[in-house]
């Protein structure tokens, strides 16, 4: 075996995010990251750059690996001004704070690639109460 299979099978290495809800494809969601933005002049290594909490809030588009997988990813779509933006987190980072659960939507695919080529009423997603 590699050196490279045998650090993968051996999690503890990695950070585990223990409190990730239940994600499945459709659900919109809101993602919690911690962002430091640096400044341009890196004169003095004293001086540390902006720290802020931002939220981002959309709908799951895909989800790649499993929850319990480190390496498991998710696509959260919004739309902003018109047009959609979209984000691949990473669900194990240590930059993710917080995953809120928002609502669910009836989807009968794995992957919701069409809503790119859809705008207003037809992006919309049956929800489930």
């Amino acid at each position: 075996m590699s050196l490279v299979t045998n650090i993968v099978k051996n999690d503890s290495l990695f950070y585990k995010n223990t409190e990730l809800p239940l994600i499945k494809v459709g659900d919109t969601v809101k993602v919690t990251i911690y962002l430091e933005l640096t400044k341009a002049d890196q004169s003095d290594p004293n001086k540390k750059g902006k720290e802020r909490i931002q939220a981002y809030e959309g709908v799951v588009i895909s989800k790649h690996g499993q929850n319990n997988n480190i390496n498991s990813t998710i696509t959260v779509r919004k739309m902003f001004q018109g047009g959609g933006i979209e984000k691949v987190f990473l669900l194990n980072s240590p930059w993710i704070k917080k995953i809120e659960h928002i609502t669910a939507a009836k989807v009968r695919r794995s992957r919701l690639y069409y809503l790119r080529d859809r705008r207003g009423k037809s992006a919309r997603l049956k929800r489930i109460f």
